[in-house]
């Protein structure tokens, strides 16, 4: 099947999601010596300073409207600030194979915000999606047999990062994503700055140090590729595939990204999976066709005017 208009954006969202599958495990790198805050402080600020190198290459200002730079901030909590910390906070207990297929979730929690907020019509293959869903998310987790207190607490971080970007992505396809008048590296590189100020404040304010000089250089390197390539030209592919694609569409690279981070989890940092772990994330994957029409239940197929696919 030939996706209209695919052409434009499919090779930036494949190289998107080769860059945030590979971002789990820079990620497990960094936080065996840093601490979550300080991971969350590395990446914004390496993120946001390669964007706004590209603005100034590219002879670009940032946005004059201070609206703008409201929405700016309100993104950066749900979509870098929060989600960021709680990654790097469960991935001291999880693997980052574990924590790639907890960010699987993340369409389902946007569908389940917009359905909440009735931006969307609660269809019996959405709601069935989301039931599905659900159900993933407990044979991820194991419910029948007993966890310990840290694979719980890291597996309910990553959960809470997961839910943080659905309710992100929502807010951003509506109020930032939809602007003609600036370009998707400026509107990318203003959320970066306004999370890099945020997790900066509250990292002073824990006291936690900004910065851990006596880091190893794998671990520098791991914050560059996070930062520059994880946070800055991931970003930037965001923005433009949602601009040329829609929200759902771009959400969908969920689908791939546990891929990818298998390869480098498992291959490079020799991590294994339980039995239901990948069995939850297929269920999860499934669940996501479900509720985004890429399967129909028989009862939506002979509706009139529904076609087959």
């Amino acid at each position: 099947m030939r996706i209209k208009g695919a052409g434009r954006w499919l090779p930036a969202f494949l190289v998107l999601a080769a860059i945030w599958g590979n971002s789990f495990f820079f990620i497990k790198v960094a936080v065996e010596v840093l601490r979550p805050l300080q991971v969350s402080f590395a990446r914004m600020v390496l993120g946001a300073a390669a964007l706004l190198a590209v603005v100034a290459v590219s002879r670009r200002g940032l946005p004059r409207d201070p609206r703008l730079w409201g929405h700016f901030q309100v993104a950066s909590v749900v979509l870098t600030t929060v989600p960021f910390t709680l990654f790097a906070y469960g991935e001291q207990y999880v693997s980052s194979v574990v924590a790639s297929i907890w960010n699987a979730t993340t369409p389902l929690c946007t569908l389940a915000f917009t359905l909440l907020l009735r931006a969307e019509r609660p269809t019996a293959g959405r709601v069935a999606g989301l039931g599905l869903g659900f159900a993933g998310v407990m044979v991820v987790l194991g419910v029948w047999q007993p966890m310990a207190g840290g694979q719980l607490a890291g597996s309910l971080a990553c959960f809470g990062a997961a839910v943080c970007y659905g309710v992100g992505a929502a807010y951003m396809g509506r109020f930032i994503t939809g602007r003609r008048s600036e370009p998707p590296v400026v509107l990318a590189a203003g959320q970066l700055l306004s999370g890099a100020v945020q997790v900066g404040v509250v990292t002073l304010v824990a006291g936690v140090p900004l910065v851990d000089t006596s880091a190893p250089a794998r671990v520098w390197w791991s914050l560059v590729a996070l930062g520059c390539l994880g946070t800055g030209l991931a970003y930037l592919l965001l923005y433009r595939v949602q601009g040329q694609a829609g929200v759902t569409t771009t959400s969908t690279v969920t689908y791939l990204i546990p891929v990818f981070a298998a390869a480098s989890g498992v291959v490079v940092l020799g991590e294994t999976l339980s039995w239901n772990q990948p069995v939850g994330a297929l269920v999860i994957l499934a669940s996501i066709a479900l509720s985004q029409g890429a399967v129909r239940l028989a009862r939506e197929r002979d509706r009139p005017g529904v076609p087959a696919r």
